[in-house]
């Protein structure tokens, strides 16, 4: 199982920053960065929220805990406005590339209107075949939440969600 410690270097090290970079952007000391990349130390906890908006991810990714969106079917009078809404695409290779992309819903249906919506690149056919239009089917229906979720046999996950 992978320490606080463990996941914080390999995040600061897949944005290319040393502790010294990433100490200066918290007035930390380096060494304070170091004690915590080896586990002798924790941050702070009123550093987590910036720790965790330095890497673009939440706290809960931080301390390691796995996301777990929950898929919804919500009631006409409970019913989200979809230009409010968020289109949420996760994607994580196996080889630890991490891709975090957040497009409002009126961005996407003008995407949509252009013809222009984007394609997902993979050899496999489970993500070839996401179909935009039943995202958007679903999202008038009031579903919220995770829609979808693939995990290739080579380990990449791509998961879809909207809040």
């Amino acid at each position: 199982m992978e320490t606080f410690g463990q996941r914080l270097q390999k995040l600061r090290k897949e944005k290319k920053m040393t502790q010294e970079a990433l100490a200066e952007k918290l007035h930390v000391s380096p060494q304070a960065v170091s004690k915590w990349e080896t586990d002798v130390s924790s941050p702070d906890i009123g550093l987590l929220g910036e720790i965790a908006d330095t890497f673009n991810i939440t706290i809960d990714e931080l301390l390691g805990r796995e996301i777990h969106e929950v898929t919804q079917v919500l009631e006409k009078t409970n019913k989200k406005d979809i230009k409010k809404m968020v289109l949420k695409i996760y994607v994580d290779s196996a080889d630890g590339d991490v891709v975090r992309i957040n497009f409002p819903i009126p961005l996407v249906l003008a995407f949509k209107d252009l013809g222009k919506l984007p394609s997902i690149d993979s050899s496999n056919d489970a993500l070839k075949s996401i179909n935009w239009e039943t995202i958007f089917m679903l999202l008038e229906e009031g579903v919220v939440g995770e829609l979808i979720t693939v995990t290739e046999k080579g380990g990449d996950t791509v998961r879809i969600v909207v809040e």
